[in-house]
């Protein structure tokens, strides 16, 4: 018989007192997010102890921001990316500039209590495909009373982040790929009585985590779309899923466990946070803040520098699977093996997907890729962690252009083997000119130049001491090494597909100023930094291969009407609507950027959205709201295609403060709380969402 007593020691004691943020979040939404999703780094010290010299003074004279962009504009063209699967097109064939061609009134901000998706007059929303959906047959119905692992398995993840819809030639059919990135397991699920029940929940979660591939259908463009179940293409992956290894530290010592004495394979994928779609039409994915589901000794430099810890983890996977605890004989390396950009191919649901080491092992918002002047694939990527670095890997092969499978093959080798590189920023204004609290520099601008220091060059090591396998599992270290500049929690780096430059998406960093911490600098000018800013970055001589760079600062968030350190490109802030903690972004087909929020409703008392940015002309900078996300829900993965007048977002942690009890959100289904009718249930599922207008 089960005992009230044992039924405590399953449940543990109060959720509260297991949140060590509790009352002590800053920048983000919540506490629960911050133990489920990056095991309360801000709780825990900055793992970057380093004490990198700021180079401000010290730029070669070669390295003025008149020289970088001079060279820009002297060689002329356009950085070559990809539009469709399998081939890449002049990034000018995308269109002039201009106000784009999805009209909308933006809306009003929308408080942080409100449960509902907002959208502008004249549109329409309704989900896709959300967490529980069944993938390959009707008969796997979900039920969040009675769920399995081997159930899961089968059903659409939970909380996606990254998303795509990467459309067929006649735009009837695509294939909607998203990540997977955590779970919350006390709105999932009723509370465990029994341990066996509580591991059961423990393995449904490892399924709930890692990547769908759903084909979808529709009658006509500019219609919403229907997913397929059953389709041929449709795909999990989760956290047991066999991945394939490939780059400098593949069959390295590193990697080896008792599972892989090869370091070849591994089992699963944690974390994915963000990614891109390449030009040859594959998907890559950021695993992000895997040191939270491991236990580790905790006493090396590298478990310091990444998080790890010995102590138990909030999940408790350990006690299902012996991976998740590294003091186990034998799986010493296992997180290791997580940290990697993730490459999965959507048109073959049978081939392995990849982790390129090559690309380096940090918590990888994503990956997204350009093809430079030289041919080279190049991947911007962000390391999602107060006063962490930004890289960039350069391809030692050239992207073939073209749609035979001899070209996507070769290509898919591309992120294998190269060069990668950490920034080292540099700022224009005197020292004394930046002085934290947001206010601009006598020149008018937060603005500088940039090297792209080598840290491995053709799989070659640049940095004394460290191996190539060394170099790429311990990056972080390396990084420290060659003095990178400290970032705001660098989140989506996204190149633009028609001018080239980069935009670096930095959501916050409270810390910087903070006594003992790094204060603030050109590039990261304010202290205290709830709101988040973008970076604008111009590549010397237009090519994304350069190793020298000019940027200036686009965006200083947050809102006008109560903060008087926001910049928005110089157009007037009494005009934008109020924007804090941007990650994700992309654009459209004119050239606009459109910017996804992570943890407004913590900073500025409003839902998250996803607000579009003009980058030219007259109204540069002038932000505006398209949609809100449902109360305590995060906008991810935005998608605008403005020539049908679409746009989808995948809305993740709806509900987040909840319980199984007292549910705080219920979308996006809308019925009686608790409720299971018609396959809707009364409680928040992370969905997929697509915008039209009729």
């Amino acid at each position: 018989m089960t005992t009230t007593d044992d039924r405590d020691a399953v449940r543990g004691v109060s959720r509260r007192l297991l949140l060590p943020m509790a009352g002590h979040t800053a920048g983000k939404r919540s506490p629960v997010t911050c133990h489920l999703k990056c095991a309360d780094a801000c709780f825990h010290p900055v793992p970057n102890t380093s004490d990198n010299e700021y180079f401000r003074d010290i730029a070669s004279a070669s390295l003025t921001r008149r020289s970088v962009l001079w060279g820009a504009v002297a060689a002329g063209g356009a950085i070559v990316v990809g539009a469709a699967i399998g081939d890449a097109q002049p990034a000018a064939a995308l269109g002039r500039p201009g106000k784009g061609r999805l009209p909308f009134t933006p809306i009003a901000p929308v408080g942080a209590s409100v449960d509902a998706v907002v959208v502008p007059d004249g549109y329409r929303w309704a989900p896709i495909i959300r967490w529980g959906d069944p993938l390959f047959s009707k008969r796997d119905v979900f039920d969040p009373t009675r769920q399995t692992a081997a159930l899961q398995e089968r059903q659409f993840g939970y909380n996606n982040d990254y998303l795509d819809i990467i459309e067929g030639p006649a735009g009837l059919g695509a294939l909607l790929v998203a990540n997977q990135e955590y779970t919350n397991e006390s709105i999932m699920f009723p509370p465990a009585t029994t341990p066996e029940e509580l591991d059961e929940q423990r393995r449904v979660a490892i399924a709930a985590h890692g990547m769908a591939v759903v084909q979808l259908y529709r009658t006509r463009r500019g219609k919403p779309w229907t997913y397929a179940v059953g389709a041929p293409l449709n795909r999990r992956i989760t956290g047991n899923t066999p991945f394939t290894f490939s780059g400098p530290a593949a069959g390295s010592a590193l990697l080896t466990t008792v599972e892989d004495p090869t370091g070849t394979t591994v089992r699963g994928t944690l974390g994915n946070c963000a990614g891109g779609t390449t030009p040859w039409g594959t998907v890559l994915s950021g695993e992000e803040n895997f040191n939270g589901y491991f236990r580790t000794a905790g006493t090396s430099a590298a478990d310091l520098r990444y998080g790890l810890a010995d102590r138990a983890t909030s999940r408790g996977w350990e006690s299902v699977d012996p991976r998740f605890d590294a003091r186990n004989p034998g799986y010493e390396n296992e997180p290791n093996r997580f940290g990697w950009i993730v490459e999965v191919d959507p048109l073959d649901p049978h081939s392995p997907p990849v982790k390129h080491t090559a690309l380096g092992r940090f918590k990888h918002e994503g990956a997204n890729v350009v093809i430079g002047r030289t041919g080279r694939a190049v991947a911007y990527m962000g390391d999602d962690e107060r006063f962490d670095y930004l890289y960039k890997f350069v391809s030692t092969d050239t992207y073939r252009p073209g749609k035979s499978l001899r070209a996507r093959r070769h290509n898919k080798t591309l992120l294998a083997a190269g060069s990668l590189y950490v920034a080292r920023f540099t700022g224009d204004s005197p020292v004394e000119e930046i002085t934290g609290t947001g206010a601009l520099p006598s020149d008018g601008a937060f603005d500088g130049t940039g090297q792209w220091v080598p840290l491995m060059i053709d799989g070659v090591s640049q940095v004394p001491g460290f191996s190539a396998d060394q170099l790429v599992v311990n990056v972080r270290l390396a990084a420290d090494a060659v003095g990178a500049t400290k970032m705001d929690r660098c989140e989506d780096v996204e190149p633009h597909p028609r001018s080239g430059r980069v935009y670096v998406v930095c959501t916050n960093n409270t810390d910087r100023g903070k006594v003992g911490k790094e204060g603030a600098t050109e590039p990261n000018p304010r202290s205290g930094n709830r709101d988040g800013h973008v970076i604008e970055i111009t590549e010397a001589g237009d090519d994304a291969a350069a190793t020298t760079f000019g940027w200036s600062i686009l965006l200083v968030c947050g809102d006008p009407a109560t903060n008087t350190s926001t910049y928005f490109a110089g157009f007037p802030p009494e005009k934008v609507s109020p924007i804090s903690c941007p990650d994700n972004v992309t654009f459209d087909s004119v050239g606009n950027m459109w910017l996804a929020t992570d943890g407004a409703p913590g900073v500025i008392g409003y839902c998250d959205g996803l607000f579009k940015v003009p980058l030219e002309g007259p109204e540069r900078g002038r932000v505006q709201q398209f949609l809100s996300v449902p109360a305590q829900a995060e906008t991810c993965g935005p998608v605008v295609r403005d020539e049908e007048s679409m746009v989808y977002v995948a809305v993740q942690h709806p509900g987040e403060d909840g319980t199984w009890a007292q549910q705080h959100s219920y979308f996006p289904d809308y019925v009686a709380p608790g409720t299971l009718s018609g396959g809707r249930w009364g409680g928040p599922r992370p969905s997929v969402v697509q915008v039209w207008k009729p």
